[in-house]
Formats: C-alpha cells, structure tokens, sequence
C-alpha cells in the first residue's frame, strides 16, 4: 500500500506544478547564497591565515562552495522538470531521469546536514588552529625583515585594532616575548644589557604591549609601556584602573567571530535542508500523479500521487534486498575472475 496517497485532478496538479516551480528557483538563488557564503568565509580566513596553524581550515568554506554550486545545478534542473511536467511529451523525455534525481536529491539534503554540522564543529578545530597560531604570530612580531614574516606585524596590528584585543589570551602575553626586533635596540645602554643579561635566554623582555593594544576611546593617553608599574605614571594602579588598552584576548575575539559566523551559515543550511526536501516531497507527489492518470491521454482525468510507493518497511526492505544482491553479484564475479586466473597459472 502507497504511503500517505493524495487524489490530484488537473487543477491540484497545475497549483503543485506552479509552486513547485516557484520553490526551486527561490532554492537556486538559496544555491547562490550558500556559494557567496563559502566565498565571503574563504576570504575571511585568507586575510588572517598567516595567525592560523592550520592547513584544513579552507575544507568547510570550499564544501559550502561546492554545495552551492550543486544546489544550483539540482534545483535548477527541478524547475525545469517542473515547467515541463504539464505538457505529456515535453514530460515523457525526463521521465527515464527522475529515479536517479530523486535519490540524487536525497543524497544532496545528507550532504547538506553534514556540511551544517561541519559548520558548528569547526569552531573547535578553529580555537586550536587560532591558539597556536596566534602563538607563533607574536613570536614573529618583530622580524619585519625576515622573508616570510615581513607582514606579520602588520597582519597581528590590524587585527588588534579590528577586533579590539590584545595578546593571545590578554595583553600579558606581550610581557614573555621579545616584539621589538634586536635592529632597533641599543645594546650600549645599560639598562637593554641590563635587560638582555637577566634573561636565561638573552631575550629583552619588558612589561609592555604594541600601540595596537591602545583603545582609542579611554580618555587618558595610552599607557603601554611599563604597565604593572604604578609608581611609573601619576595617579595610576593597575590593579584598580580600568587599563586604557584592550584587555580581551584575540583568541576570543576571532573564534567568537568566527564562530558568529559560521552558525549563522550553519541555521541557513539547515534551513535550505528543510526547503530541499519540501520540494524533493513535492515533486515526488507531481512525477507519481502524472504516473499514474486514469486516462493518460486526457490531461483532465484524476490520478493518485505518494510519497512512497510502498511502506517505509517495505521500502527498506527492497533497498536492502538490492543492495545484498549487488554485493552477491560482485562477489560472484570476484570469484570468477580467480578461477579463471587459477586456470590459466594450471
């Protein structure tokens, strides 16, 4: 028995058509979102991927890109089937087609969940990717003469000031590295030697941040250098003050922004996901009721359309029965293939 059966007549079947007609091309420009959303996002990585250690952080925007493509390709050719699916020979020739489709569609809304999920989970590997990679980033701050890191201090600058941070996790992150480059010290002075010789690995550390970490909107002038040091400034305690620089981490900072960004992506999937099937169920409901007129030769006569054939049981029943004798038929084959190997090494 058919499952969930709907009477159409002509006029039911005409509305289906015209809607279904309508959803899809809404869904092809869904398509051209999905894409513009990998493009937007592969962009955005790209403009940081020097403060990111990892290599498969492209994987989800070049998926999204992918996916929008096919969404394109997909929903374009269902509204075509559609347009055509009220005149009998413009409709005959995509019949042969609309088995592989509909399970091609099927497919495609799996692949949709997985590219959502991917969405949401890629927050994880992006906090580590960002960790490590911010990491390295600050250690190469001040060699803006070695080849290949030339404008890490620039890229490390720009994204303080974009997104209001300091550090890696806080600004104290500046305090245990060298940021200033050799080339702009001078080692005559005694308090650099000073500086250099008290640390184990000859580094000139000091208790100070890069003018990036300043907030423009604290009304005293900024205090960078020297910060722990309340008897250096007037009228200052670090402990007490609220800091004229950004004391938020740029890990935070970008894996929250990141990550705003990629659920917003991930709810439009899974929105398009919900779209995908009603017009997959939809067309599955046109192609039966034209399959099955009471006259197929007067367009006007009432048919019956379903979602499946058979029931859900038996649907999966067949499928696996198929698939069982798929795997039959290529272990048969496999088998011959060595007898006859065996019979020609005899």
């Amino acid at each position: 028995m058919a499952l969930m059966p709907i009477k159409f007549n002509l006029a039911k079947r005409v509305k289906l058509a015209q809607g279904l007609w309508l959803l899809y091309w809404l869904s092809v420009m869904a398509g051209i979102l999905v894409f513009s959303m990998g493009i937007f996002f592969k962009i955005e990585l790209r403009k940081r991927s020097e403060i990111m250690d990892n290599n498969e952080s492209h994987f989800v925007p070049n998926l999204l890109i992918l996916v929008g493509l096919v969404a394109c390709g997909i929903n374009a050719f269902g509204g075509k089937v559609c347009h055509d699916s009220l005149d009998t020979i413009k409709f005959t020739k995509w019949k042969p087609m609309l088995k592989i489709y509909m399970s091609g569609c099927v497919v495609f809304c799996i692949a949709l969940f997985v590219t959502a999920l991917l969405c949401f989970l890629m927050q994880i590997s992006l906090h580590f990717a960002l960790a490590e990679g911010l990491k390295n980033g600050m250690k190469y701050y001040k060699d803006t003469d070695t080849p290949g890191r030339c404008f890490m201090k620039r890229t490390l600058d720009m994204t303080q000031i974009e997104f209001r941070c300091c550090g890696n996790n806080n600004y104290r992150d500046w305090f245990e590295i060298q940021w200033i480059s050799n080339r702009y010290l001078d080692f005559s002075n005694d308090e650099v030697k000073a500086r250099v010789q008290s640390n184990v690995e000859g580094k000139y550390l000091m208790e100070s941040v890069p003018f990036s970490c300043c907030n423009p909107g604290s009304p005293r002038p900024c205090i960078q250098h020297h910060l722990t040091n309340n008897s250096a400034h007037y009228s200052y305690d670090h402990h007490t003050e609220d800091l004229n620089i950004w004391t938020r981490g740029c890990r935070e900072a970008l894996v929250s922004y990141y990550g705003g960004m990629m659920n917003s992506i991930g709810a439009f999937v899974l929105l398009f996901i919900i779209m995908q099937a009603v017009v997959t169920i939809g067309l599955q409901y046109l192609t039966t009721s034209l399959e099955t007129l009471a006259d197929p030769e007067n367009p006007e006569s009432e048919s019956e359309g379903w979602l499946l054939e058979k029931s859900v049981k038996e649907t999966l029943s067949g499928i696996m029965t198929k698939l069982k004798s798929l795997f039959k038929g290529n272990q048969v084959q496999e088998g011959d293939a060595e007898a006859e190997a065996e019979a020609a090494n005899t």
